[in-house]
């Protein structure tokens, strides 16, 4: 339910500032829209892996250049560089064009973390160096004691198989309840 809201989250704030960008896209520079996300998984006991991707969309009306990445809120005493770089540069970005760039990081420490956006800066020809900041990530909850999905896989099938009967017996047998039980204040004085 977790990864389903920051899925849900994420493409909510993506979507938000791509209309944001539409409107401010009208100007003659480029508009940079950078998502950042992170997924947790684990690898063994007492160690887990956080994947994270940067998406860079340039929603504007012309070219970036020296499209420069980084993402240097991870604190190295407690994460570690498994694969990939926490920053990425690249030679240009055109109009509608899209830039990613993914690294993982491993970690043992248990907690809970609040990353920092990612910073992008990028040059343009009329006004010299501009700089982005990415969408910040929902915490993360590290090495989470977490029940484990497939426990759960039977109370799901059970709800999904009965519960529309449950629900219309409960139905039932609150309305025979009501209809049988006199109410106290429908007794006939003499």
């Amino acid at each position: 339910m977790e990864t389903e809201m920051r899925k849900l989250s994420s493409a909510m704030a993506l979507t938000f500032l791509a209309l944001i960008s539409a409107s401010i896209a009208t100007s003659e520079a480029p508009f940079m829209v950078v998502h950042k996300k992170a997924s947790l998984s684990s690898i063994k006991s007492g160690s887990q892996r956080v994947s994270v991707t940067i998406d860079i969309y340039n929603q504007g009306s012309s070219s970036a250049y020296d499209v420069n990445v980084v993402d240097d809120g991870w604190n190295p005493n407690l994460f570690e560089v498994v694969s990939g770089n926490t920053s990425k540069s690249w030679e240009k970005l055109d109009v509608g064009q899209v830039l990613s760039h993914s690294f993982e990081l491993q970690t043992k420490t248990k907690g809970l973390y609040y990353g920092s956006p990612a910073v992008v800066t990028f040059r343009v020809p009329s006004k010299g160096v501009l700089q982005a900041y990415s969408t910040p990530l929902l915490p993360l909850d590290v090495l989470a004691e977490t029940i484990p999905e497939k426990k759960l896989d039977w109370a799901k099938r059970l709800v999904r198989k009965v519960g529309p009967q449950i629900s219309v017996i409960s139905i039932v047998v609150t309305f025979v309840y009501l209809i049988a039980t006199p109410s106290k204040g429908s007794k006939k004085k003499r």
